[in-house]
């Protein structure tokens, strides 16, 4: 049996709508991809509420399926992404913390190659050995460098199976390390001289290689990329989603299935949700959704925050039912998010209370007027 797990790759979450896209789009596929690249479009995208049909029966799959939306934002972002993968070349994703930067490479990873979990963890501690290839050393003092012995990288396993490699944060990667995704880019191959005059003394890449890297514009000046590195990559920037809309339901859905992983019902309140996500836009954006000026404070009010607050709201409510009601708890939870990077940024959230809240409620919104009787919650 298979272990439960928190969260499921994109490969298994969907697997069903993954199968179902490859029988449903028999067109040209680039070599080495398991969906066509108007697939795989339509698997990040959704098929807009609409069913697709099966051009023919496929045992063991339903003969309509709704695709589910997944990444939220520029259709245009993902068709160009998907062009860049198809032409084998790389694409580098950057954007602020929390915009599904790294949600967006793992379902283009899935769509294309069939996995997701061909990863490099970029950090300072990040060596060449996991772009290339390590060893067991217990085979190695036993037999010396023999294939049995090579530890093989997700790169390299990549470049075996024609599939695709992300390399998450690859602005916190040493200079040096970078240096060496220069060389698998350009040379596509991972040579071995320990093993020189084997067959496997160099692993050539197979068709459908290419690599999926993000990096966030905060950490820009950690690791600084070189020319030579920047001119091997496409770059796509991931920005905030733009509809107050779109994003609070992106928050709800997020928000639900952590709940549903806790066994737990999602009841927080729309209005609730609303008043939530609109304040993260308010201070992320430094305006109001009506204009008014608001300071924005240094930490990236990110609609990964906004899920994480929707969903403690949500397991207060379902653990702690009647105690407080979800709206009580928002004023704390906002603070705490804003207070992260900077403590003394608890100033700008109580002007923004002041401000935009003030406003809000002598405008007659009910909600916004109780969030204002709040306001001595900031003051603790």
């Amino acid at each position: 049996m298979t272990a439960a797990r928190q969260i499921e790759p994109a490969e298994d979450a969907y697997r069903e709508e993954l199968a179902f896209l490859a029988a449903y789009d028999d067109g040209p596929r680039p070599p080495g991809w398991r969906l066509t690249p108007r697939a795989v479009v339509t698997f990040a995208m959704g098929s807009g509420g609409d069913a697709l049909a099966l051009p023919k029966p496929v045992d063991g799959l339903p003969s309509r399926l709704v695709v589910s939306p997944k990444f939220v934002g520029e259709r245009a972002l993902v068709e160009r992404a998907v062009v860049t993968l198809a032409g084998e070349r790389g694409l580098l994703l950057v954007g602020e913390p929390g915009t599904a930067k790294s949600m967006l490479s793992e379902l283009l990873a899935a769509a294309v190659s069939g996995s997701s979990q061909l990863v490099v963890q970029g950090t300072a501690g990040t060596t060449e050995d996991q772009l290339r290839y390590g060893w067991n050393y217990a085979l190695l003092l036993a037999e010396g460098p023999t294939p049995r012995a090579l530890v093989p990288s997700p790169v390299m396993n990549a470049m075996r199976n024609g599939g695709v490699v992300r390399v998450e944060e690859v602005t916190r990667c040493l200079p040096e390390v970078q240096d060496a995704l220069v060389s698998i880019l350009s040379d596509r191959r991972i040579a071995v001289p320990e093993l020189s005059g084997t067959d496997s003394e160099a692993v050539h890449a197979a068709p459908g290689f290419t690599v999926i890297a993000t990096a966030n514009l905060r950490d820009r000046g950690v690791s600084e990329m070189s020319a030579a590195l920047k001119r091997r990559f496409n770059f796509e920037a991931v920005g905030p989603i733009g509809s107050l809309a779109a994003e609070t339901e992106l928050v709800r859905r997020q928000a639900t299935a952590a709940l549903e992983r806790a066994r737990a019902p999602f009841a927080v309140d729309d209005v609730v949700l609303e008043v939530l996500v609109t304040a993260f836009r308010d201070l992320r954006n430094g305006v109001s959704e009506e204009g008014w000026a608001v300071e924005r404070p240094s930490t990236v009010m990110s609609t990964a925050e906004a899920v994480s607050v929707a969903t403690a709201l949500g397991l207060s409510d379902a653990y702690f039912p009647g105690d407080r009601d979800p709206l009580s708890l928002l004023p704390g939870h906002l603070l705490g998010v804003v207070r992260k990077d900077d403590p003394s940024d608890a100033a700008k959230l109580l002007g923004y209370w002041d401000g935009a809240v003030r406003r809000r409620a002598e405008g007659g919104a009910r909600t916004w007027r109780r969030l204002w009787e709040l306001r001595d919650v900031l003051d603790a």
